[in-house]
């Protein structure tokens, strides 16, 4: 049996495979003459594996019950892919508006193209901050990017799978900033890989699952599945998290666990955070 080296896996025949499996879809798709104007083609997806619309319409859901979205609320989206979560809140977003912000081209570029032309109120920007497992030739640290809005802009912010690809210090700024933009009692959600003692037993008993237990060197607090690409996904300590949106001034209110560690009690994938500025 042939090893396959984990980085050749995950950086080249795994994207090879989606790519493939893609074309045969949409060719499929073509012949039958089926085609949904509002999403964009498979080939180009890149936030996942799961249901393109269910996983939106699925957060949808959190935003509001969990978020307190309004439709009139100014939103920021921190990690807008390539309109997994747009889509659906643009029959949401009546009267409030929406600024997404991706690190990947492609999706801002569609997104901008497809989306703001019949929704007005909803932007695309494309900020070119270095990440080892999405953006490699980024020229911007992380830890360094002021967010291009002023202070106290927004009712709502919400990170969806972005935290779970970043190092320590990028995490610590990142929070900063959306306290900053935050309006004063306005929330953020974020998903996350949290690690606490629960996690921690659940993860020895079924070793399958993704393992995000290994210690990155120089990055305090951090675990990773990968020492080879730690930000193909990255965990942190439950109390870690708590800490940083507490400094901020934007406590946590609610932590909603995931089934990322195969937990029989959970809500979506991975684990959500809400947090409120005070």
């Amino acid at each position: 049996m042939i090893m396959v080296p984990d980085f050749v896996r995950r950086h080249i025949a795994v994207p090879l495979r989606r790519q493939i499996g893609a074309f045969l879809i949409e060719a499929g798709m073509s012949v039958l003459k089926i085609k949904d104007p509002t999403l964009p083609p498979i080939r180009l997806d890149f936030v996942g594996g799961s249901d393109f619309k269910a996983t939106g319409f699925e957060f949808l859901r959190y935003f509001t019950e969990y978020g307190g979205l309004k439709p009139e609320h100014a939103v920021l989206d921190i990690g807008s892919g390539i309109g997994r979560m747009a889509i659906p809140l643009t029959n949401f977003l009546k009267k409030g508006r929406y600024e997404g912000v991706e690190i990947v081209t492609t999706g801002v570029e569609w997104c901008s193209r497809n989306i703001t032309p019949r929704y007005p109120n909803f932007r695309f920007h494309h900020v070119d901050i270095y990440n080892k497992s999405y953006n490699r030739k980024g020229t911007v640290k992380a830890a360094e990017y002021r967010f291009p809005f002023d202070d106290a802009t927004f009712d709502f912010v919400f990170l969806t799978s972005v935290f779970t690809h970043m190092l320590t210090a990028d995490v610590q700024h990142y929070i900063a900033e959306i306290a900053r933009m935050l309006k004063p009692g306005g929330s953020v959600l974020a998903t996350w890989f949290l690690l606490n003692d629960e996690t921690a037993a659940l993860l020895k008993q079924h070793p399958e699952t993704l393992q995000i237990v290994n210690t990155v060197p120089g990055h305090e607090a951090v675990r990773t599945a990968s020492l080879h690409s730690p930000e193909d996904a990255t965990g942190y300590p439950e109390s870690f998290v708590k800490e940083c949106f507490a400094a901020n001034g934007v406590p946590v209110e609610k932590v909603i666990p995931g089934a990322w560690c195969r937990r029989e009690d959970f809500v979506s994938y991975q684990d959500m955070v809400v947090a409120r500025k005070s």
